[in-house]
């Protein structure tokens, strides 16, 4: 694989877990990045040793939550940041509940932050990727897109929901030279499990970690442009945890 090319990227949810482990195995690729998340600190802790494989690393702090400003503040890193070949949609929260027992407020949440932010960043980088002639999305969808799992049900629409969001633009886009892809991980041993907003008790040991995830983001990125993965399983040995 040839890297005369220079690439640069554009990565949510960047501070840790896929997100930072994605932005330094690109880094050690050659690739440029713009990281965003919500902890300024740990974005400059990531940028910081990005930088060391001798790369553009620059850290922006969004939350994305705020889905009606999402759109504007992509289209501004994007245009400081410079033209973004590669959109990799990570950031996400997890949920657990039944969907009886789901507050409105909660569900709202849950969709606006795994599902209303990601159309947001595509809006935001689309018009770029479509005057350049090529693209790469990336959309980190779920195990969870494709099989249903009783008490997470807020969490398995918004990744069912991202999954068809990611099929759908695969399609709108193809004409334009964009590839849009869905990764959809099984259980990874990241921060994702210790938040207020997920009880569960799996063996974190046997779970996918993020460094291996990073690198199945990595390998479909790389793919020549002619050819795309639209969408890839990856799973633990250990099955669904």
């Amino acid at each position: 694989m040839s890297f005369e090319q220079k690439r640069r990227a554009l990565i949510t949810g960047a501070s840790s877990g896929i997100g930072k482990a994605t932005a330094l195995a690109f880094a050690k690729a050659g690739i440029d990045i713009a990281l965003v998340g919500r902890s300024q600190n740990n974005l400059d802790f990531v940028s910081k040793a990005a930088r060391e494989f001798g790369v553009e690393a620059k850290a922006f702090c969004v939350d994305l939550a705020e889905v009606a400003e999402v759109k504007a503040k992509i289209q501004a890193i994007a245009h400081e940041f410079g033209n973004i070949d590669i959109l990799i949609n990570n950031a996400g929260i997890g949920y657990t509940g039944n969907l009886s027992d789901t507050p409105l407020e909660d569900w709202q949440q849950v969709i606006n932050v795994n599902l209303t932010s990601v159309f947001q960043c595509m809006m935001g980088i689309l018009p770029g990727m479509r005057q350049q002639g090529q693209g790469t999305i990336i959309n980190i969808a779920s195990i969870a897109a494709k099989q249903a799992f009783a008490g997470w049900g807020a969490y398995c629409v918004s990744k069912a929901g991202l999954l068809s969001l990611s099929q759908t633009l695969a399609q709108e886009e193809r004409a334009n030279g964009i590839r849009v892809m869905a990764i959809c991980p099984g259980s990874v041993n990241t921060e994702i499990w210790d938040t207020p907003t997920v009880k569960a008790n799996f063996d974190r040991s046997q779970m996918l970690t993020p460094e291996i995830v990073a690198q199945t983001i990595l390998h479909t990125v790389l793919l020549p442009q002619q050819a795309v993965i639209e969408e890839l399983t990856i799973m633990s040995n250990a099955g669904v945890l």
